[in-house]
């Protein structure tokens, strides 16, 4: 089962009703703009639905101490806090992640040694996995040990958390900033990296960071 946009809104919805608070409360707590779930903004002018971000969602759990479980109840609609339905996803740590024995060319797992597996709220694609953050080359946003779940089939969208991995074998964790039809420049996620502009025809495969766990 795949968390629908109704439902990540009603996450949000429910998860502020719990805390005592207004969206704009739940928002301000997290050092927020006030509006960023305003109910007015969570569909454009043009129709086309406005999805939270995922640094937005990661950073009301943190302010208020909400684990990814409470979470996915409050989206499915269960009064309370309920165990949501959990699975095993594949991990790897990321520096292995360059190597071509782990990802087949369509940047889905392969299933060979050296995977792992995570317990995770059974709110994502079949094909979706974690990736181990192995040094604090992205710190602060990101450190040691955390875990970056990916789910490959997600559309990816200006501003959004990426990992890429280049036909050269490379593998970025990036912010995507801009995207052309020839070009894909990336916001680099840490005082030590660098952002990088390169050429859609050396990407192998890029897909969507959508949570991050601890």
């Amino acid at each position: 089962m795949q968390l629908t946009f109704n439902e990540i809104w009603r996450g949000i919805d429910a998860l502020a009703q719990n805390k005592g608070m207004s969206v704009s409360g739940l928002a301000g707590k997290a050092g927020l703009n006030s509006t960023t779930f305003n109910k007015s903004k969570r569909v454009g002018a043009d129709g086309k639905k406005r999805w939270p971000s995922t640094e937005s969602v990661n950073k009301v759990l943190e302010a208020t101490g909400t684990t990814m479980d409470e979470f996915m109840s409050f989206a499915a609609g269960q009064q309370g806090y309920m165990a949501y339905p959990k699975r095993t996803i594949p991990l790897l740590s990321l520096a292995k992640a360059e190597k071509d024995e782990y990802f087949g060319a369509d940047g889905l797992p392969c299933s060979a040694k050296g995977w792992d597996g995570v317990d995770f709220p059974d709110g994502l694609d079949t094909n979706a996995y974690a990736l181990e953050v192995a040094d604090s080359s992205m710190e602060p946003l990101y450190r040691e040990g955390d875990r970056l779940i990916v789910q490959p089939a997600a559309d990816i969208r200006k501003g959004d958390r990426v990992v890429v991995k280049t036909i050269k074998g490379a593998v970025l964790v990036k912010e995507l900033k801009r995207k052309s039809a020839m070009q894909l420049e990336l916001k680099s996620l840490g005082q030590k990296g660098e952002s990088k502009v390169i050429d859609v025809a050396d990407v192998a495969w890029i897909a969507r960071i959508l949570w991050v766990s601890q």
